[in-house]
């Protein structure tokens, strides 16, 4: 027992009988009990007006709460850009670049980062009429992601890669600024991927191009990315549905619906759509052997530009149907649209718009691992700033050897990060025309690879930065939920950017990824602490090696089931073999090292371990399916 003095009523004018009753000393005379249990108090003395209106003593409750995690300026703390940098640009353009990422992360913890939350707490809004009854289908979004525009105009994050000021490296830089807007305001990023992407294809349209090249002028261009339909019955073909019919004047008007249609508030937008005789029927094509469910698919779609609006504000015979609401980008506007004769330019040759608009796929693939980087490293940099303030069993996180290994673990991103910048450089030699055959085939190659694995490897990390956080990591007011929703939301939008590829003459080619992988690991042949390391990438690509000379002789069940870790084992053992040379140069430090050597150390090819493991065989695929469906009415269908 405690003098009462301590144990006062907590709010003015109420009294808390239990709260009062464990402050009150052992009474031999009466026993105090609550009021609501129709009981008199005993002969104890009531408590009086001025007890009652004392505020109770409380222990001190900061404490209590955790001290928030705070990074500084991401360029800065970030030592592996830093290095990377350095190593692989010419001074000149290192030192104005350096200047520029430095201000730039000023300028993301001082004013973008505030932008992006305001952005995650005032989604945008759908009003489909007015108060007199006109239809007006108005899309308000905040000033915050009206203001997120003008900065992202004002640095240049799309023009930079298109006035070319660094040369060569222009585009280099934009993936770096890029890399550090994404770990502050995730949501804007996927429109300016769209319009990164919009920019490559209409790079010959001048009018169009110019608009969004000119980056500090007050209007400045978004573009959108209207693919994806309503799909249709089973029994029905699945096909793009909206029609292009020409106008005399030789633009068109298009008519169709549009169920997902991201980055609905852009200025203009790129769409497929098939083109139609004067009568308004599909024009007729050559028949084509149809796809394995008798669809159609995307051929014969050709590739329209068009604007949102006129110059009046008005939007371009286009109705909105209803805003999605969706898991992760919150902050962006994404809709169902009806296209009612909007008015359009072709840009593709009739019939190949899915091949045209490959470039665009491309660089928003990009862009996502751009995206994925950026959300790991940000995962980790507040990981080890919260080690540094979490006190557990004693003493600081970053004391427990347990919890440092789990972050240390986290570093995969490292590997992610330098898949990024190979695709970078390639892709700055096929702008140049420096590229060979070999650059241009790797590329092809890895943007797909890259785009798959990392996206997978950011969720991954994510999940364990909230775990880290415990509780916290699951409150949507520390921003940190968003990270996760955001990286299930790539997996989704993956599904529905899917083309089948147009069908080419085979032409047989030569194995450019094995040699290029083995030529990084020449590098590093003379350095003995990275020799384990060499060896097992070695080793891995030898595995991969004779899987690939003996898929020709597989069933198309086994090729399927192997098909995802087989791109697992081309991300691995590459971003294995950039590891390993990063960690080669003559400066390199002893976490680089360390980081090739922990990246080596996993499973580096696991597609041919499985198949040593039977896993791919037809049965196990039965097997798969019966295991899922134990005990549901599917159970007895066929495979």
């Amino acid at each position: 027992w405690r003098s009462s003095a301590t144990c006062k009523p907590w709010q003015t004018g109420r009294f808390l009988p239990r709260l009062w009753e464990r402050c009150q000393p052992p009474s031999p005379k009466g026993v105090i009990t609550t009021a609501g249990q129709g009981q008199q108090l005993g002969t104890q003395e009531k408590p009086t007006l001025e007890d009652l209106e004392m505020p109770l003593a409380r222990t001190e409750t900061e404490n209590l709460f955790q001290e928030q995690p705070e990074t500084g300026n991401p360029y800065l703390e970030d030592a592996l850009l830093r290095s990377y940098l350095k190593t692989h640009l010419p001074p000149k353009v290192l030192e104005e670049v350096n200047q520029d990422l430095e201000r730039f992360g000023n300028r993301l913890l001082t004013e973008i980062k505030p932008l992006g939350w305001e952005c995650e707490l005032n989604p945008p809004t759908f009003r489909q009429y007015d108060a007199w009854g006109r239809r007006v289908d108005h899309i308000a979004t905040s000033s915050a992601w009206r203001r997120m525009k003008e900065v992202a105009a004002e640095e240049g994050l799309i023009a930079e890669a298109y006035e070319r000021r660094y040369s060569n490296w222009s585009r280099l830089h934009q993936a770096k600024k890029k890399k550090k807007k994404k770990k502050k305001t995730g949501g804007f990023n996927c429109p300016l991927a769209m319009t990164d992407g919009a920019a490559k294809v209409i790079e010959s349209l001048k009018d169009a191009f110019d608009q969004k090249k000119k980056k500090k002028k007050k209007k400045n261009w978004t573009s959108g990315q209207w693919m994806t339909e309503r799909k249709k019955k089973k029994k029905k073909k699945k096909k793009t549905k909206t029609v292009a019919r020409k106008q005399p004047d030789g633009t068109y008007r298009l008519y169709g619906f549009k169920w997902f249609t991201s980055a609905a508030d852009s200025d203009v937008t790129l769409t497929l759509a098939r083109v139609a005789d004067a009568e308004g029927q599909e024009k007729k094509k050559k028949k084509k052997k149809k796809n394995s469910e008798g669809a159609e698919g995307s051929g014969g779609l050709s590739l329209f530009f068009l604007k949102v609006r006129d110059e009046e504000g008005k939007l371009n015979s286009i109705q909105v149907q209803r805003l999605k609401d969706k898991l992760g980008t919150r902050q962006m506007a994404t809709a169902e649209l009806w296209l009612d004769g909007a008015k359009a330019e072709l840009i593709s040759a009739e019939g190949r718009g899915v091949a045209s608009i490959s470039n665009m796929l491309n660089i928003t693939r990009i862009h996502n691992v751009i995206g994925a980087v950026a959300s790991m490293r940000r995962m980790i940099s507040l990981s080890r700033e919260y080690a540094r303030r979490r006190v557990a069993f004693g003493k600081l996180l970053k004391d427990h050897p347990l919890h440092m290994q789990t972050i240390a673990r986290m570093e995969q991103t490292r590997g992610a990060f330098l898949l990024l910048m190979k695709k970078k450089k390639k892709k700055k030699k096929k702008k140049t025309n420096t590229a060979s055959e070999q650059d241009q085939l790797l590329l092809r190659l890895l943007i797909p690879v890259a785009k798959l694995y990392t996206g997978k490897q950011a969720s991954a990390v994510v999940k364990k930065k909230k775990k880290k956080k415990k509780k916290k990591g699951y409150m949507e007011d520390t921003g940190l939920p968003v990270k996760k929703k955001k990286k299930k939301k790539k997996k989704q939008q993956e599904k529905q950017k899917k083309f089948p590829p147009e069908k080419k003459k085979k032409k047989k080619k030569k194995n450019y990824y094995s040699p290029a992988a083995s030529k990084k690991l020449e590098i590093a042949s003379s350095t003995a602490k990275l020799e384990p390391a060499v060896k097992q990438t070695r080793d891995a690509v030898g595995s991969l090696r004779r899987f690939t000379q003996g898929a020709g002789s597989k069933g198309a069940v086994t090729m399927e089931l192997a098909a995802r870790d087989f791109s697992y084992a081309l991300a691995r053992i590459y971003a294995g073999a950039l590891l390993i040379e990063h960690a080669a140069r003559p400066d390199a430090s002893s976490t680089d090292i360390s980081a090739a050597r922990r990246w080596c150390n996993q499973e580096l090819c696991p597609v041919a371990t499985e198949l040593r493991n039977g896993g791919y065989e037809a049965e196990e695929a039965l097997l798969d399916r019966a295991l899922v469906y134990e005990g549901s009415p599917a159970c007895g269908s066929r495979l």
